[in-house]
């Protein structure tokens, strides 16, 4: 095996700008993550709004956005990206006394985007210090680090188990790390065929936005397996993505493997699978428009643990794989 070697490096040990003009332009995301721990009563002027600089968290967010817009002014060896997007997010934890800050960058080019994720976060965290400081100077920042990439040669995901021990995975593209979003699908109500969209927003404990579907209930978002799709395709129907009311159609993934309880990544979104199947009292418009219908055998539902934008070609990534105890159905 070579030995590696640091690509911002020469062969004279001087520092260098990567030539990335020879690789392809894929789509590249990535996800960074990053703590802020704070005394108990600076947490309680913060949930109350009432630290005397004002609202904490809308100006930490608006910072670590316009930081990951300008990683390559403060990183000196980082390429300008044209970003599609930043999202920064925050989870309040009282009984930690602590907030915890992702970050999600999106773009289409030749390099990635994980120092534009981990800048986002890193600014977000020092302006939360900033704008509570008059009250707290003994506040910690930590835990900064890249939980998610994909796009380019491999794709990267942390694992950090509920122990908070942090294990890391780094895989080479293969046929079955490839599982990915080959469609998102919406439609006002149920039992209808869904059309296939741009993106969607995923909302915690919801479901998607606009979508007949969502709400406080255990099936809030569908999948269905494009593999599944064919199987109905080779006996003559004329039906494609939607066709089946799945939110979600996707490639590249086993969904029926997945047992009750597993977490899946997709895109910025956790999901965590609530029920395989389902059962079908009354014949609804999509048997009788397709003439069968594959979501109650190979249909899979799941509940939304972390929000954000998904759209087609988004990853899909095995977080978690819960022991195969039970099939949740609609009977249960």
């Amino acid at each position: 095996m070579s030995e590696a070697k640091l690509s911002h490096v020469d062969e004279r040990g001087e520092a260098r700008m990567v030539d990335v003009g020879g690789k392809a332009v894929t789509r590249r995301v990535a996800r960074a993550g990053g703590r802020v721990t704070v005394a108990p009563n600076t947490m309680r002027l913060l949930r109350e709004q009432a630290l005397p600089k004002g609202d904490v968290l809308a100006v930490a967010r608006i910072a670590g956005i316009m930081a990951a817009k300008r990683t390559s002014e403060l990183i000196p060896l980082c390429h300008p990206l044209p970003l599609s997007q930043v999202k920064i997010g925050f989870r309040v934890l009282p009984e930690e006394s602590a907030i915890e800050i992702e970050c999600t960058a999106r773009t289409e080019g030749r390099t990635g985007v994980e120092m534009e994720a981990l800048t986002g976060v890193s600014v977000a965290a020092l302006t939360i210090y900033d704008m509570a400081k008059a009250v707290d100077r003994e506040m910690v920042i930590g835990d900064i680090r890249l939980l998610q990439k994909t796009g380019g040669k491999e794709d990267y995901v942390r694992i950090e188990a509920e122990s908070g021990e942090i294990e890391a995975q780094t895989e080479e593209r293969t046929a079955e790390a490839d599982a990915r979003v080959l469609s998102v699908n919406v439609s006002p109500g149920k039992g209808e065929r869904k059309k296939p969209v741009e993106r969607v927003t995923l909302r915690e404990e919801h479901g998607i936005e606009a979508d007949g579907h969502a709400g406080p209930w255990h099936r809030q978002v569908s999948l269905l397996a494009q593999e599944s799709i064919d199987k109905m395709v080779a006996k003559g129907l004329d039906v494609g993505p939607g066709d089946f009311a799945e939110n979600l159609t996707t490639a590249g993934i086993d969904l029926l493997s997945l047992p009750v309880g597993s977490r899946i990544e997709v895109g910025p979104a956790l999901l965590e699978i609530t029920q395989l199947g389902k059962v079908c009292h009354d014949r609804c418009a999509i048997y009788y428009q397709a003439g069968d219908c594959v979501m109650p055998r190979e249909g899979v539902f799941a509940r939304v643990i972390r929000g954000g934008e998904v759209s087609a070609g988004d990853a899909i990534v095995v977080v978690s794989r819960a022991a195969a105890e039970h099939t949740r159905t609609e009977a249960e």
